[in-house]
């Protein structure tokens, strides 16, 4: 007789989770909050644009690595194109800009060029990327192969080792230039410096490409091969309650009271309202408390997404500009740097001659947004307008192209993303990798409690949608082995 699993959260995560465990026999159901699936993985359309919320590259584009395989476990990677632009970003301040390259040696040149007085870190910096676009995660689903990818990538953990110390902002220091200072200290500042090294390696070995039609085309492709292996999404399914009957979780409850039984329950979800209120806080231990006491979030952030009415090609396809003043964005939250995504690159979001642009600013200070909106909406409304004047008037100033040109602003906020996805706090990708956290990650399963399993960004700092795919690799596994049943992924 099948095993019935109920899956929380119709993201990427559950997406994953229910092709797996359809693959090995069991019967499942996602239960998805929203009328789509992909949660945090979306996009949306205004007036004949696209507005992507998600992906800048997807690590596994390149046919023959070891991603690329896994990712084929759960659709059909095949059908995506990837575009793979020369330039990863541009920085601009003062009338200066600098291009960071995709090719390691193209990106130590143009570096070199811009700053002869850290030759000394550029080198060290470029040569750190070169070997890490030779390494491979230790993998493999035996014994043996696990051995073997284990003793290949020993060389690399002590240069791993040497370097996971430094935050962004710490190793930011090293260099003089201000534009190369910028380039680190720009991003997150808690944010572990491996974090850039490793996406530069991926990108340097042609392993992070961006798909043409971003997350709506990658998403909807997951979701066809769950259809077809016989899985069923329930949309709008706010789960309330997960069911638990002496130590084994038995199903959930609805928002509405609808009850749903289940032999196996896996959350998919917000990792915080999973354990703290789908489960109120009863099945804990100090590791995951102290994860969810002291481990630092992303930050959440608002969007504004604009259509225009010109052709921006010959602009960089993602640009990081310092302001001469900054922009108030909430009473916790100045900026004086703003991120644009210019996708000329992807003709699927706007018609000939068109450009979807999208300006994405960070924020922690969600509170703020989430209570205007439930108090004041007309006041709320009043303060999305007002940042994106600020943020239409930047762009017109910076692409002169697009003055009087901009048929389309979209605003979304921290209260967007909490309505949307339930992420905790407005997180965009759960816990941050850190010097702190490294690597390591929460296990899928809670203690004292059986039949019951986690899968998504919420168990693996650094997020991102490889992070949705191997932690529903590793619960169906777990599953399997918990139901025995012989796992298998083809």
């Amino acid at each position: 007789m099948e095993q019935k699993a109920l899956i929380i959260g119709g993201g990427i995560a559950g997406l994953c989770t229910g092709v797996y465990l359809q693959k090995n026999g069991f019967e499942t159901e996602i239960l998805e909050m929203n009328s789509i699936a992909g949660g945090l993985a979306t996009a949306w359309k205004r007036g004949g644009y696209t507005f992507e919320n998600c992906i800048h590259w997807l690590v596994g584009s390149r046919e023959g690595e070891e991603l690329n395989a896994i990712w084929k476990e759960v659709f059909d990677i095949g059908r995506l194109d990837f575009y793979y632009g020369e330039i990863y970003q541009v920085i601009e301040k003062d009338n200066q800009s600098l291009a960071v390259y995709r090719d390691i040696g193209r990106m130590e040149r143009e570096f070199l060029a811009r700053a002869p007085e850290d030759a000394a870190p550029i080198r060290e910096f470029a040569g750190l990327v070169r070997r890490l676009s030779r390494f491979r995660f230790p993998g493999g689903d035996s014994l043996l192969p696990r051995i073997v990818s284990l003793a290949r990538a020993l060389p690399y953990f002590v240069l791993i080792g040497k370097y996971r110390k430094y935050t962004m902002a710490q190793y930011a220091e090293r260099f003089s230039h201000p534009l190369l200072k910028s380039f680190f200290a720009s991003a997150l500042s808690d944010l572990s410096f491996l974090a850039i090294a490793f996406s530069l390696a991926w990108m340097a070995r042609g392993n992070a490409g961006y798909p043409i039609g971003g997350s709506l085309k990658m998403i909807g492709a997951i979701e066809d091969r769950y259809r077809k292996l016989g899985g069923n999404i329930r949309f709008g399914a706010a789960v309330e309650k997960i069911i638990v009957k002496g130590d084994k979780a038995a199903g959930v409850v609805l928002e509405g009271g609808k009850e749903m039984a289940a032999d196996i329950v896996v959350s998919a979800a917000d990792g915080h309202a999973t354990i703290y209120q789908f489960l109120e806080g009863r099945f804990l231990n100090d590791r995951i408390r102290q994860a969810y006491s002291s481990y630092k979030l992303f930050p959440s952030y608002m969007q504004v997404s604009m259509g225009i009415g010109a052709d921006l090609k010959n602009e960089p396809g993602f640009l990081g500009l310092h302001l001469d003043k900054e922009i108030v964005i909430d009473p916790e939250t100045r900026e004086d740097f703003l991120s644009f995504r210019v996708f000329h690159f992807d003709p699927t979001f706007a018609p000939a001659g068109k450009t979807a642009v999208v300006c994405f600013i960070p924020t922690y200070n969600h509170e703020y947004w989430v209570s205007l909106r439930a108090r004041d909406k007309a006041a709320y409304d009043r303060e999305k307008e007002r940042v994106a004047h600020a943020v239409v008037g930047v762009c017109e100033a910076r692409f002169p192209a697009a003055k009087g040109r901009i048929e389309e602003v979209d605003v979304a906020t921290p209260a967007t993303v909490v309505h949307y996805t339930g992420n905790w706090k407005g997180s965009m990708e759960g816990w941050l990798l850190t010097p702190a956290t490294g690597f390591r990650q929460l296990p899928p399963v809670l203690p004292g409690l059986k039949g019951f399993y986690m899968a998504g960004q919420w168990l693996s700092p650094g997020g991102g949608l490889p992070s949705g795919l191997m932690t529903a690799r590793i619960a169906s596994q777990r599953i399997c082995r918990d139901y025995r049943v012989k796992w298998q992924a083809a």
